[in-house]
């Protein structure tokens, strides 16, 4: 009687400390890591979300540069760090991507952090040269199989989103297309717009300007709902390609073991945050839709998506050692 009136006793002083420090948090600044250069969507969105959760928690919430690797040397940081609440890691696809895309990472990207909430996704944007027949998804695909191959779209290198977004969709649609790589997106839509190409995968941002002066003719939204960015254009899904998702996802997550409580708590906070008219205006400036989660929707979100993008990964692996589905640089005529 009396070991298990200690426990019970131990059981309630540890259940009130967990809760008092939540109640408490923060009582310091909190660091906020970027694993990727300043100037991209994961750095745009932390330093719009940042201020606001520093003016609700009251204490700040600095933003900090770690980039390296592909976002690996800012992940290993906050995985090695203390599960306390006070560094957080930014998180983006790349989390996803990156648990194939490299054969060893220092890190897993499941067991070594604790998922607190999605931000927002940005969509792809599927275009195509306007002078070209093709006005639908159904069109491309009609297209694409009866030339294989023929039909040729840029990204801003092997493994981006760019690339991934169209391997999916030949794979789902049961279409070939040809990737071409490039160091950034821009010069590829300066290739697609000038003919030399036929489609694209784009981020939006990207694409917007040029679909608004009618440079690039849009076809749809690669995420599962329509984008309060480009509210004409219809998903993919809904055009023909069942199932179809794709885009950039944002969220925050910890290292493993930060306590329940303050993971609730963060979570309470973001979600107000993303619930407020003049954020939901500074992300769609930025690029993108707000995405609210719980912290177990946002896990099991993770790790869906690093299980669908293995199998996009693996595959397109094996296509390109079996064909030439790829395209290098050098052999494409100049965008000067």
């Amino acid at each position: 009687m009396r070991r298990t009136a200690c426990l019970t006793a131990l059981l309630a002083a540890v259940l009130a400390t967990g809760s008092g420090f939540a109640q408490t948090y923060p009582q310091r600044a909190v660091r906020i890591i970027v694993p990727l250069a300043p100037g991209g969507g994961t750095d745009n969105l932390t330093r719009i979300i940042a201020p606001k959760l520093a003016d609700i928690l009251g204490q700040q919430f600095v933003v900090e540069n770690r980039a390296g690797a592909g976002g690996q040397i800012g992940s290993d940081f906050v995985a090695k760090s203390p599960a306390d609440g006070y560094t957080l890691l930014t998180t983006s696809s790349s989390q996803a991507t990156n648990a194939t895309l490299y054969s060893k990472l220092p890190y897993d990207s499941i067991r070594d952090f604790t998922p607190v909430s999605a931000i927002g996704v940005s969509p792809l944007v599927l275009a195509a040269n306007p002078t070209l027949p093709i006005k639908s998804v159904a069109d491309l695909i009609g297209a694409a199989r009866a030339k294989p191959g023929a039909l040729m779209y840029p990204s801003a290198g092997t493994g981006n989103s760019t690339h991934l977004g169209g391997e999916l969709f030949a794979a789902m649609a049961n279409v070939t297309l040809t990737h071409v790589p490039y160091k950034g997106l821009g010069p590829g839509l300066v290739d697609l717009m000038a003919g030399r190409l036929q489609i694209v995968f784009s981020t939006a941002p990207s694409a917007i300007p040029h679909i608004k002066t009618s440079r690039l003719r849009g076809l749809a939204v690669t995420t599962a709902a329509r984008s309060n960015l480009l509210p004409q254009l219809p998903t993919v899904a809904e055009s023909g390609v069942p199932g179809y998702e794709s885009g950039s996802w944002y969220g925050i997550i910890g290292p493993a073991g930060v306590p329940r409580t303050v993971v609730a708590r963060l979570n309470t906070e973001i979600t107000a945050v993303l619930g407020t008219a003049e954020f939901r205006e500074q992300l769609m400036a930025a690029g993108a839709d707000p995405m609210t989660t719980t912290p177990e929707q946002f896990a099991a979100y993770i790790k869906t998506e690093i299980a669908k993008w293995a199998k996009v990964i693996k595959l397109d692996r094996k296509s390109t050692r079996l064909n030439s589905s790829h395209v290098a640089l050098s052999r494409m005529p100049s965008s000067a």
